[in-house]
């Protein structure tokens, strides 16, 4: 379960909530131009755009989360059990595993137009990362400061769908979300109108009744209109300092406290961390579970032109 969004005042910006029932080591990462990006069924990558996000590093390598390039380009994978599905080696393809994709594309991509043409010759392998770290089964939004879309692998192939609200949580498959989102176009953020029997007088007694019927439950579509909600009413913020602490407030409002959704096996699942990333400065904003406080990390803050990761502890 998660929650992804894109958010645009003066700056641009990209971001998430990571729910999950336990943690993978995650910290917030740097990859440096020439880090070398190395791939299971297609040739290594020495020379690339610089990546900042959160990512689980693991023998060296790492597992993005999300991340944002140089270029502002930014992607996030999102769970999507039983619906995600990878696929057998293919000639004449770019055969990429799942855990490939987002340092694959990111460190090539400068547009989403970009993203749309290496997508067309990709194929997203069933290749796990190691016998203890099988494929996660993922979905993927992906924005430039100019349009998002979202990637999905089912059992009918792969869609690239453009995505017109920037917004991205996890099942059904996006064209769900795409229709789900009409229920829900009288909600509005001032007084509710009598549209029920004009000829009684009905009160609004309380602020907020043009919203009622605003889904408030954890699940992904909810999430999801309350997310496009919040978002489309926001007010915009001048400062990047108020745009970022808006963007945190969206985040929050779908946000899971430990103890309210749990899994099949008996865990909780929690909002671990949530992190918003000016792809315009490239400084990568993040708060946890247990520290409320934001801190930051700026992709421009280390030798970006080395071979080295570098690691910071999000606690």
């Amino acid at each position: 379960m998660c929650t992804a969004l894109t958010y645009k005042t003066e700056n641009h910006y990209f971001g998430r909530n990571l729910d999950l029932e336990r943690g993978y080591g995650e910290e917030v990462v740097i990859t440096s131009r020439n880090y070398p990006l190395m791939f299971r069924h297609t040739k290594v990558i020495k020379n690339h755009y610089a990546l900042i996000g959160t990512a689980a590093v693991v023998d060296g390598y790492p597992l993005y989360f999300e991340a944002t390039n140089e270029a502002g380009v930014s992607m996030a994978g999102l769970n999507f059990p039983q619906n995600a599905v990878y696929y057998d080696l293919m000639e004449k393809k770019t055969n990429i595993a799942s855990f490939e994709l987002i340092p694959y594309l990111l460190g090539t991509a400068d547009s989403i137009d970009k993203v749309r043409q290496m997508l067309s010759k990709i194929n997203v392998v069933n290749t796990s990362f190691a016998e203890n770290l099988p494929a996660s089964p993922l979905h993927w939004i992906i924005a430039d400061k100019q349009e998002s879309v979202v990637l999905e692998c089912t059992k009918n192939g792969i869609t690239l769908y453009d995505n017109p609200f920037g917004v991205l949580t996890n099942n059904p498959t996006f064209d769900y979300h795409l229709t789900n989102i009409n229920n829900y176009m009288g909600l509005f953020e001032g007084a509710a109108e009598n549209k029920l029997c004009p000829e009684h007088q009905l009160n609004n007694y309380s602020l907020g009744l043009g919203a009622l019927g605003l889904p408030g439950d954890f699940s992904s579509g909810s999430r999801f209109v309350k997310t496009v909600f919040l978002k489309q009413k926001s007010v915009l913020c001048s400062s990047n300092k108020d745009s970022v602490n808006q963007f945190f407030h969206i985040l929050d409002a779908v946000a899971m406290p430990k103890g309210c959704v749990m899994t099949r096996n008996g865990e909780y699942e929690y909002t671990r961390y949530s992190c918003c990333i000016n792809t315009d400065t490239k400084v990568f904003y993040y708060k946890t579970y247990d520290n409320s406080t934001i801190r930051n990390v700026g992709m421009y803050s280390v030798d970006l032109d080395g071979d080295k990761l570098y690691n910071y502890k999000m606690e």
